[in-house]
Formats: C-alpha cells, sequence, structure tokens
C-alpha cells in the first residue's frame, strides 16, 4: 500500500513536469516568434528552436491573433489534447498511465500559459520520448523503493525479533523445561522491567511458577506426612486399645480419686482412638461430615481445660491462667467431637504462645475463653494475653505448612480448624486490635423445616 501510494502519484507528477518543462521551451519559442515580424524567421532558427523544445510545432495564441512555428512537413493529426492550465490529480494519474500503455507514435497536443499577456502557448509533440521517459522513472523509482522496503523490512524483523521473539522464545523454553520438571525451580529470567506485555507475561509466569513451586513442596509434605502417619496409624491404635483395657479395670476400683479421674481418661482414650481412626481424613482433603446436635459449650470448654492440665487449684495451681465466661445454658449446635478438636487446638496454640515467655504468671498470662449467641449463630472466641501472631504468618494463616508462628510448627491446626468450621457452614477469623491473639469462631444453626417441627409438637 505504501508503494501504490508514493509511486503512483509520482508517476503522474512526472509526467506533468516533463511536459511543463517543454512547454518551457516553447514560450521560448513564443517570445522569438512574437517579437519577429511574420514570416521573417529563417528555417535554421525555427529548426532549433523546434528541437530543443522536441516538437513538432509551436503556436501562440494571443488576442485575436494566431502564430504558428513549425517544421517544413505538414503537422500529423493529433490523438490526444491536454491542457496543463487546470490539472485535476485524478485525471493526472489516469492520463499517466494511459501513457504507459499506450502504443509507440502518438501525437499529442499540449496546452499552457503564455509567456505574457492573455491567450495560450500550445506545443505538439510525439508522446514516444515522454513514455519511455516515465519507463525509465518507473523502473528507477521501483528499485529505490525495493531497497528502502529491503533494509525496513530487515530493520523491523531485528527489532521484532530483538524485542518481541528473542523474549518469547526464552520464556517458551523456560515453560517447557518447566512443564517437564516442574518440582525443579528454572533459573531466574532476570529482571523483567519492561512495562508491555512481554514483561507483564514474563512477571506472571514467575510468579505463577513460584506459586506452582510451592504447592507441590506442600503436596509432597502432605504425603510424606500421610505415609508416616499411615505407618504408626495401626501400631497406634493397638496401643490405644490395651490401654483402654486397663482404664476398664480400673474403673471397678473403688477408689474415690479413681472412680473421679477414670471416666475422664475412658473419655479421652475413646476420643484418641476416634482421632486414629479419622486420621487420614486431613490427607485426603476431607473431614468427614460432622455429627451435629446441640451441644453443652461450658462442659466442653471445661473438657478442654482439663485435658491441657489447666484446671487444677491451690498448690496444683497451674502457671498459666484460665478465663471461661460462657453464656449460662448456652448451646451450640455442632458435632461435639470436631468443636472440641477446635477448641483444643486454639487452646493449646494459645498455651504454647504463653508458654515461650516463661517463668509464667497467671495474672498476666491467661487464656480466655468467651460464648455468646447473636440470633441463629453461636460466637465463640478463644483469645490470650500472649504476643499475638506476626504479620509474616497472618497472610497465610488458615493454610497447611505456612500459618505456623511457632519454630517447628507444621500450621496444620489453623487449617483444620478452618476446614471444620467450614462443614459446619461457619468460619475462623483472626480478630485485629486485641491483646495477644483472639480468633473468632462463628457456628450458624441449622434452618429448621417448620413442617417437620410442628408435626412434631404436634404429635407430642
Amino acid at each position: 500500500m505504501a508503494e501504490i501510494l508514493i509511486i503512483v502519484p509520482s508517476i503522474a507528477a512526472f509526467r506533468v513536469n516533463w511536459l511543463s518543462d517543454r512547454l518551457a521551451g516553447a514560450r521560448t519559442a513564443a517570445l522569438v516568434l512574437d517579437a519577429a515580424p511574420e514570416g521573417m524567421i529563417p528555417p535554421q532558427l525555427t529548426r532549433e528552436l523546434l528541437g530543443s523544445v522536441g516538437a513538432i510545432t509551436v503556436a501562440l495564441k494571443r488576442d485575436d491573433t494566431r502564430r504558428l512555428l513549425a517544421s517544413s512537413d505538414m503537422p500529423p493529426e493529433v490523438d490526444l489534447h491536454v491542457d496543463l492550465r487546470d490539472v485535476d490529480p485524478v485525471q493526472a494519474v489516469a492520463q499517466a498511465f494511459e501513457t504507459l500503455m499506450a502504443s509507440d507514435g502518438r501525437i499529442i497536443r499540449v496546452v499552457g500559459t503564455p509567456p505574457r499577456g492573455g491567450g495560450f502557448v500550445e506545443i505538439v509533440l510525439e508522446e514516444t520520448p515522454l513514455r519511455k521517459a516515465m519507463l525509465r522513472f518507473t523502473r528507477n523509482i521501483l528499485l529505490v523503493s525495493l531497497v528502502i522496503a529491503a533494509l525496513t523490512g530487515v530493520l523491523v524483523y531485528l527489532g521484532l525479533a530483538w524485542m518481541f521473539v528473542r523474549p518469547m522464545r526464552r520464556l517458551t523454553q523456560r515453560m517447557i523445561a518447566f512443564r517437564e520438571n516442574p518440582a525443579v525451580p528454572a533459573p531466574a529470567l532476570g529482571p523483567a522491567d519492561r512495562m508491555d506485555e512481554i514483561g507483564l507475561a514474563e512477571r506472571e509466569f514467575v510468579d505463577m511458577q513460584r506459586q506452582i513451586t510451592e504447592t507441590l513442596q506442600q503436596k509432597n509434605h502432605l504425603a510424606a506426612l500421610g505415609l508416616a502417619v499411615s505407618k504408626i496409624n495401626h501400631d497406634l491404635r493397638n496401643l490405644l486399645s490395651s490401654v483402654q483395657l486397663i482404664s476398664d479395670r480400673l474403673a471397678d476400683i473403688r477408689d474415690p480419686a479413681v472412680q473421679r479421674f477414670a471416666p475422664k481418661l475412658e473419655a479421652a482414650l475413646d476420643r484418641a482412638i476416634a482421632y486414629c481412626e479419622h486420621t487420614l481424613a486431613y490427607g485426603k482433603a476431607q473431614e468427614p461430615a460432622p455429627e451435629r446436635r446441640m451441644v453443652a459449650l461450658a462442659p466442653l470448654v471445661a473438657e478442654v481445660r482439663d485435658t491441657l492440665g489447666l484446671g487444677g487449684s491451690g498448690e496444683e495451681a497451674p502457671a498459666i491462667g484460665w478465663v471461661a465466661s460462657i453464656e449460662r445454658g448456652m448451646k451450640v449446635d455442632a458435632d461435639p467431637d470436631q468443636l472440641f478438636r477446635v477448641l483444643l487446638n486454639l487452646s493449646r496454640n494459645a498455651m504454647e504462645a504463653l508458654s515461650a515467655r516463661a517463668p509464667n504468671d497467671p495474672a498476666r498470662d491467661q487464656i480466655r475463653i468467651t460464648g455468646r449467641r447473636e440470633g441463629t449463630v453461636a460466637i465463640i472466641e478463644v483469645a490470650d494475653t500472649g504476643p499475638g501472631v506476626p504479620e509474616r504468618a497472618q497472610a497465610h494463616l488458615f493454610e497447611p505448612f505456612q500459618g505456623s508462628a511457632r519454630r517447628g510448627g507444621t500450621g496444620l491446626g489453623l487449617a483444620i480448624a478452618a476446614e471444620l468450621m467450614q462443614a459446619h457452614g461457619g468460619g475462623i477469623q483472626l480478630v485485629p486490635g486485641t491483646i495477644g491473639a483472639t480468633f473468632q469462631l462463628r457456628v450458624p444453626d441449622r434452618p429448621v423445616d417448620l413442617e417437620a417441627h410442628r408435626a412434631a409438637r404436634s404429635h407430642g
């Protein structure tokens, strides 16, 4: 398109300029013709004037007179008339192509403005020299245009190869290498400071590759954890079954202390055996569905306290204080075992955070559990007066292997708690702006089937 837009007007302009040059010579001849008396121009001067113009005849028209400067031969018949006094661009292009396609020997008449005064000057000449000059000009401009186009194409190719093809090839090779072995991080791409789509693609690919590598590492950790747990699960269940038999025999002893602690020991062993049966549930990315019922919250919180060994008094009082503030008679629509696991995980995390700044003071180092109802939603908060959750751990707090704030921790406790709360249709969140760390649990009641409820009441 660029070649056409350049060459076509150039050819038309060349034709007009060529004819204009011939008219300029004709004006000089017209001055001689105008100055000499009529019939007094020698034949030799006539031939020289016509030869300098390249014309067959030159005529000057002024007012009502017309003077002709002609060769000795009779002027041939004119095939085409061209008026350069008013040149239309479209018509000039059409006439230029007509000249290029014409056969040799055509005669044209060209009209232009005279050297001075009114009227016009005209020349009659053969079109063949014009056509040959136009063909030479067209060939030359085509060659020059092709050279320029070739140089431009080479520069464009090199520029595209350097700016786009080379980084895209590098990015593609890295994708292929990453696909073949995604567990091994590929070499860095270098500083991707480009602000265009290529730079954006490089930065996004680096982020995606890092995330996928981290995810694969987490999956490997989970697989190793599942393998290790599966190996010890069988033996652990056998050991717990043996301990359960011993606890059953202890229950037959009439000692008051034994009678007081035996039920708690049996409940703890039953829960431990149930945990062993569901140990691999998290590794399968799915916890068992909760078996929900209305559970009294205060006894469950007391059981968590006793499990952690924070229920003593007097000389046996622990170094970490325990404060429970539960609404009287509050019940939660939840699976008691799963809710116990969540409260135990959160309380154990709080206990470990407080134990890190030993020696402890019960007045200063406390675990506080509160419970209240907001309509059909049970709100439970587990708080401590410890150092709180570090900012680096808050971004991935409920993700396995990433949310641990303690050195050596796996970060599975909060991930499991979040999964169990989601199974209940609720959630867990870290409450900002509190002393220490405060985790809030929200457990909504299940929707009630009004028709079944009314039928049960009428039946009762």
